[in-house]
């Protein structure tokens, strides 16, 4: 059920009422499955509906000077077209990246639940920031740190992201992105992407085989990215279990 991750999210970063949760739990949708590289949303369409992540991941992608840019990736339990509430005409794709599993709510649904409820207003106006926050620290993380540390912060960040929903497991996490996904991310080569990875593995901070990255020592690798998960503005990590409870 799209609620549940999407529960975690929310109360990793903001309290929820027994009745907010109810309403989340209620709320009407479609299900549909993507496949690796199928646009989930267009440029220039005009949405009537939200997406919430249910399983897999996502990418925002544009085009700039002839170079596909990846600019944000999206976990379980985002909902990364948000501001199409009030920003209606997308200015970027929006991409299944391995295959994921994304609940369409309505606009007309949200507008209601939202009007209905100031807690979860409150909730998805800090959702809203929290994103954006992130934004600003890719720009960043793009613009002022070298390769190694560039690359390592992102695999921080998505490990600290994925654990905020409950599906970091020893310090793993599934991530089906390439090569070329990530040099994409970092606005590198692949080639430089593949020797940056190479170099953190020989460090012993990080293994990355097929589809699934290994964190092995997550103190020292933050330390190399001077990552440190402030912007990400969590008020606790639940544990797998209370996730469970919490979503009902």
């Amino acid at each position: 059920m799209p609620h549940v991750k999407l529960i975690a999210r929310l109360l990793s970063v903001v309290e929820l009422s027994e009745q907010d949760k109810v309403r989340l739990q209620q709320m009407p949708h479609i299900i549909k499955t993507f496949r690796d590289g199928d646009r989930v949303a267009r440029q220039g369409d005009v949405p009537v509906h939200c997406a919430v992540v249910m399983t897999g991941m996502l990418s925002r992608r544009r085009v700039v000077s002839e170079r596909n840019q990846i600019s944000s990736i999206y976990v379980p339990g985002d909902v990364p077209d948000l501001h199409t509430l009030h920003l209606p005409v997308l200015d970027h794709d929006l991409c299944s990246e391995g295959t994921s599993t994304v609940a369409f709510i309505s606009h007309s649904h949200l507008r209601r639940m939202l009007k209905e409820s100031p807690g979860l207003t409150n909730a998805f106006w800090r959702e809203t920031l929290i994103h954006a926050a992130i934004y600003r620290e890719w720009v960043e993380n793009l613009g002022s740190r070298a390769a190694l540390p560039r690359v390592a912060h992102l695999f921080c960040e998505l490990a600290t992201r994925f654990e905020m929903v409950g599906l970091l497991d020893n310090d793993t996490f599934r991530l089906p992105l390439t090569q070329q996904d990530l040099a994409d991310a970092c606005g590198l080569s692949t080639v430089h992407v593949n020797r940056t990875v190479q170099e953190l593995r020989k460090m012993g901070l990080l293994d990355w085989r097929g589809q699934i990255a290994y964190v092995l020592r997550r103190e020292e690798l933050e330390t190399v990215a001077e990552f440190s998960a402030d912007y990400l503005h969590a008020l606790k990590v639940p544990s797998p279990r209370a996730i469970i409870m919490a979503a009902g």
